[in-house]
């Protein structure tokens, strides 16, 4: 068993179906029960570890293979000396092999099943969610709807049995859910644990894989520490002769009136992350506009230098921040020429309303020009000429729809940013927590990019994915630092910077 979260090595993540199959070669090749047996002590095993002064233990377990573990999980915890009570919702349900002869062990061990749910919530000092399990169709209703209210209005803390009962294994999205403090995936790590609404609904998130190794490939990553490691071996080592030369230049474009502190950010986060030079074009900016003080490595680029390509085109491009309407001037430009080009916030938008600067973009991988897209999801919306409520429902499937339609690397971010790139498997970030929910972040990541782009010289797309796999993981792990309140982004910038000592 192991702590999801705090992984040094990616994750493999697998999809409901996927899941489904694994569990079904798992059955054939162990003892008839023995594999829900195990999930059952995994879950009793767990519930000791968390809460071992716990006197009095509530499972409320649902007529499936999910209620199944919890019945062997009560059998065990009551052995262990615990006081504990059983509500079997959905009891005249036919239940599935497994689930019929945990729920004889159980009546046969003395253990007290009630079948009708209280009135108001039992003496409990944890809650055990057993309720449902994978491939949730929709919304909870009846007995076990009640039961999902009655755990969420429980002031003890709910642990949930391989997933939050209500939630939906792959998106991650729930009509109505359990909010659980922990909870112990089984089998597998299904990608809904760790994107949408996920970790909300999760909380921590334990996973334990039964000692079976899951056959054929994993559908995404969960990533690890080692993102940090796999962007150290792209760029290598900084040799004792290198020079700022060697690191690469890096110009931001944006940053139009009323807007110039997202530029800013963008091009010092780049200067933190390394590159050699990092320049600043402010768009419409009148003539004397200064670096700031704080920072007087960054170089002005003036706009007008951007009708002249071969001044420019070499660098690593970060285009949009804060750019508003008056990026619409120079993209089409920058997507012609820019050998290497991250595109955020305004420059998502203006491609979004206009068919021909959607041509050049996917144009850019026909001319061996890697792009690295970070939308968040109305910007993914409007990308994709849908709502939010539609990327949210299926954010690891938007962004590989986003990836395959304009052929380069996507970020989709918020809760467990999702990283897709044609011909790679998709990862989702495990670093992050509320923290970054402030101005000027997803401006502080684009610039991130950016400077870790600048240090590899290639122009591989495969490349291009660890970079953003690296700089996401990176962002999320100075935002974990920030134990509690809002993270202001020059500070996650500072934050970030220190990181390159700790790995």
């Amino acid at each position: 068993m192991r702590h999801a979260l705090r992984s040094i090595e990616h994750l493999p993540l697998h999809s409901t179906a996927s899941s489904r199959a694994i569990e079904a070669l798992a059955l054939q090749t162990t003892r008839p029960h023995e594999l829900m047996q195990q999930a059952g002590a995994a879950v009793a095993k767990l519930a000791l570890a968390l809460q071992p002064h716990a006197r009095h233990i509530w499972l409320l377990c649902g007529p499936g293979n999910n209620g199944g573990d919890g019945l062997v999980a009560a059998r065990l915890l009551q052995a262990a000396g615990k006081q504990v009570r059983i509500s079997l919702c959905g009891a005249g349900r036919t239940a599935p092999p497994d689930a019929a002869w945990t729920l004889q062990q159980a009546q046969a061990a003395g253990l007290a099943i009630e079948t009708v749910l209280p009135t108001s919530p039992l003496k409990a000092d944890l809650l055990i969610d057993a309720l449902l399990g994978l491939g949730l169709s929709r919304a909870p209703e009846g007995a076990i709807a009640e039961a999902i209210r009655l755990i969420n209005g429980h002031s003890a803390p709910a642990l949930a049995v391989d997933l939050p009962s209500g939630m939906n294994s792959d998106s991650g999205q729930a009509a109505l859910s359990v909010q659980a403090r922990h909870t112990l995936a089984l089998l597998t790590l299904k990608p809904g644990l760790f994107t949408a609404e996920g970790r909300s609904l999760c909380g921590d998130i334990w996973w334990d894989d039964l000692g079976q190794a899951p056959a054929g490939s994993a559908d995404a990553q969960l990533l690890g520490r080692h993102a940090l490691r796999d962007w150290r071996r792209l760029s290598g080592p900084r040799g004792h002769a290198s020079h700022k030369g060697s690191w690469g230049d890096v110009l931001v474009v944006g940053g139009a009136a009323g807007m110039r502190g997202a530029a800013w950010l963008a091009a010092r986060a780049a200067l933190a992350a390394g590159a050699g030079r990092v320049y600043t074009c402010l768009l419409q900016a009148e003539a004397g506009v200064a670096a700031l003080r704080d920072r007087p490595e960054l170089m002005n680029w003036s706009e007008s230098l951007l009708q002249f390509p071969d001044s420019w085109q070499r660098h690593i491009v970060v285009a949009g921040c804060g750019g508003g309407a008056a990026i619409a001037a120079p993209l089409p430009d920058l997507l012609r020429h820019a050998r290497r080009l991250v595109l955020d916030a305004d420059a998502l938008n203006a491609i979004a309303a206009d068919a021909h600067l959607r041509q050049l973009l996917r144009t850019r991988q026909t001319l061996g020009r890697p792009s690295l897209l970070t939308p968040h999801p109305l910007e993914a919306a409007r990308l994709m000429q849908t709502d939010t409520a539609q990327i949210q429902a299926d954010r690891l499937g938007t962004a590989q729809a986003l990836s395959q339609e304009f052929g380069c690397t996507v970020l989709l971010k918020g809760s467990g940013t999702v990283i897709a790139s044609p011909r790679q498997k998709p990862a989702i970030n495990g670093s992050g927590n509320a923290a970054l929910a402030t101005a000027g972040t997803g401006d502080v990541l684009a610039g991130w990019l950016g400077g870790l782009w600048a240090q590899y010289g290639g122009d591989d797309p495969a490349a291009a994915h660890a970079l953003a796999c690296a700089a996401a993981y990176w962002h999320g792990l100075a935002g974990d630092a920030q134990k509690s309140g809002p993270l202001r982004a020059a500070d996650l910038i500072e934050g970030m910077h220190a990181l390159h000592a700790s790995d």
